[in-house]
């Protein structure tokens, strides 16, 4: 099977694992959260884009991998994870809080469309290999992070009176 093929098959996959396991878990969770508790929740989990620096790390990935694929996919991914650990050091001031989750959810947004962009010019399905180790992060987290960036982007702009807070027994209420 070509290499494309397998790659495309593996990023579609991922979505669709996500998309299920999310609906099924992690959306009711989120919804039964206020904003600013759920908002943690997925910035906690974009904190862990610096990770992304991994893609212009020598060794890890092949030194044949697009720098411009490669460069704007560690820097963008690296922005967001500050940008998401700065809202949660301020999650007490939230006039700056607003603002930092607007702004991970922007800029790693923009990355993901724009790594996809990349991607696809530089023709990385068919050189997926060149990833190395790397490989991972595109067909099984960035479906993941994409998918809570629409999350956070619906949850930011939702009627507050919309959210329903969990109870510790199980019972809910509006």
């Amino acid at each position: 099977m070509p290499t494309a093929i397998i790659f495309v098959t593996h990023l579609v996959l991922g979505y669709a694992a996500w998309l299920l396991c999310f609906g099924a878990y992690v959306w009711p969770w989120l919804r039964s959260m206020d904003g600013v508790a759920a908002q943690r929740v997925i910035a906690t989990l974009h904190s862990f884009r610096f990770f992304g620096l991994v893609f212009i790390l020598p060794g890890v990935v092949s030194p044949d991998l697009p720098a411009g694929f490669a460069t704007f996919a560690a820097y963008g991914d690296f922005a967001t994870g500050v940008l998401a650990m700065l809202a949660l050091l301020t999650v007490r001031i939230r006039p700056l809080f607003w603002p930092l989750v607007v702004a991970f959810n922007v800029v790693g947004t923009v990355d993901l469309i724009v790594d996809y962009y990349h991607a696809i010019q530089a023709d990385l399905p068919a050189h997926a290999g060149l990833l190395g180790g790397t490989y991972a992060i595109p067909v099984i987290y960035v479906p993941l992070l994409m998918i809570t960036h629409v999350a956070a982007f619906y949850l930011l702009v939702r009627p507050q009176q919309d959210a329903v807070r969990a109870i510790p027994d199980g019972a809910t209420a509006s």
